[in-house]
């Protein structure tokens, strides 16, 4: 954490400033109904309706969002269909659903207003996938205690259901504005995999984007606290590693059999070994793994589910190799076979210092904002680095804001909450940066 401001005037500013109760609703809605990556077909639906209410000039779903042909760790045909059901039972649009297939899920929305084509074009990406986990039951735990509780078996354990809610506030507040220009509410889906920026970021709604703002709730940063430019993005891979050796009686036969599981073990432990790297961070975990059906008998089949990050998308690169490197070598010593597939990845990314200015700026005089951070890192992944990059290459600006809100468990936990006053300032800071861009262009054409 660096440099910090107060509110105006250095009075601390009042927090019992509330959301409208419609997107309070829609925020507790969307809790109560969270779906994990690519199955997000009630999410969309309900985002789809809010959208519809508030009017948009171009509203793209299915194909017509996102690549198809680049999402990955898609669940099978059968899992898909059990979602979709599920979607519709609980009172999802039959027709949206059916625009969405088999898990292209996800939303974009285009207005354009006032002299658009001169005014730039903005994106606003918020990511509305949830967790595969329970949520907690415990009294203390606000939606449990007040109704909204999942009822589907996955979590919004991760501050989703709120970012689709910014974008929602966002878009309202923009359309009853004097907002000149065009604006792209980008609701994208599988993040919680590393799966939805790429397909997103390649499925041309990006290439004529001037400016990109992408935003998280909490990190670990409190009610009332704005972060102006997230960095520290750790560039990321996650991969599965399949090996094939031969069974056999471990009793009467053992140099007949081929141990896949012997080679999984030599992989798990020298992946660990992989030299850290001189110029920065580096990271591998070997997260899941498993294989083999009885005590007695050589396992023919075993698997590696993990993970390399890196300071850089460079350093990303060389764990990466190393570790397919090491995954093969352990193969082959016990002349076993390795299948690796590649899951996910994002690269790094840093925010543009020509937005995290106007953000800071902006940030000390919104309601609610206590303290505005100039920069943070965030110490983890995030595919929202497909987008950034993707306009920073074409030579627009993209930054990465975080709304502080105090949460009762960590990101990721059963008890993970959205303090709901985190809501407004969150909808009132983005909107007006927003507002802000289009008035001053920053760092336009360079």
């Amino acid at each position: 954490m660096s440099e910090s401001s107060t509110g105006p005037d250095g009075d601390a500013p009042d927090h019992g400033s509330t959301a409208p109760d419609h997107l309070v609703a829609l925020r507790r809605d969307l809790h109560r109904h969270p779906e994990p990556a690519w199955r997000e077909f009630y999410t969309t639906a309900r985002i789809v309706e809010e959208l519809e209410r508030i009017g948009v000039d171009e509203l793209h779903l299915g194909p017509d969002a996102i690549d198809p042909d680049l999402r990955v760790q898609v669940p099978d045909a059968a899992e898909l269909a059990e979602w979709r059901e599920r979607a519709l039972e609980a009172g999802a649009d039959p027709d949206v659903v059916e625009q969405l297939g088999e898990g292209v899920t996800g939303a974009v929305a285009v207005v354009r207003q006032g002299d658009h084509e001169q005014g730039p074009t903005i994106a606003l990406r918020v990511d509305i996938d949830a967790l595969p986990r329970a949520e907690s039951t415990d009294d203390d735990h606000i939606p449990a205690r007040e109704g909204f509780r999942s009822e589907t078996g996955a979590m919004h354990a991760c501050g989703h259901d709120a970012h689709a809610t910014f974008g929602i506030g966002v878009l309202e507040r923009v359309k009853e504005s004097d907002f000149e220009g065009t604006l792209k509410l980008l609701f994208q889906p599988a993040e919680e995999v590393i799966g939805g920026g790429k397909p997103l970021a390649n499925s041309g709604h990006l290439d004529d984007v001037d400016y990109l703002l992408a935003v998280h709730v909490g990190l670990d940063h409190p009610t009332g606290e704005v972060v102006a430019g997230i960095d520290g993005f750790l560039a990321v891979t996650q991969l599965r590693a399949e090996f094939t050796g031969e069974g056999g009686h471990a009793g009467a036969r053992p140099e007949e059999g081929r141990n896949a599981v012997q080679a999984l073990a030599t992989a798990v432990q020298n992946l660990y070994a992989i030299p850290r790297h001189s110029e920065g961070v580096t990271r591998i975990n070997a997260g899941q793994v498993g294989g083999g059906t009885a005590s007695n008998i050589i396992p023919e089949e075993a698997f590696l589910q993990g993970e390399v990050r890196g300071g850089t998308t460079e350093l990303r690169d060389y764990m990466q190799e190393r570790a397919e490197q090491v995954i093969t070598s352990a193969a082959e010593m016990h002349a076993c076979d390795a299948d690796i597939t590649i899951e996910g990845a994002a690269p790094s990314a840093t925010s543009d210092e020509s937005l995290v200015s106007l953000v800071q700026g902006l940030a000390v005089d919104i309601r609610g904002v206590e303290s505005v951070v100039h920069r943070d890192d965030l110490g983890g992944s995030e595919d929202a680095t497909e987008l950034m990059r993707y306009v920073q290459e074409r030579g627009g600006q993209a930054a990465y804001v975080c709304v502080g809100t105090d949460h009762p468990g960590g990101h990721h936990t059963a008890t993970f909450d959205v303090d709901e006053r985190s809501l407004p300032i969150g909808i009132d800071l983005l909107t007006e940066s927003v507002l802000r861009i289009a008035r001053e262009r920053p760092d336009a054409g360079e």
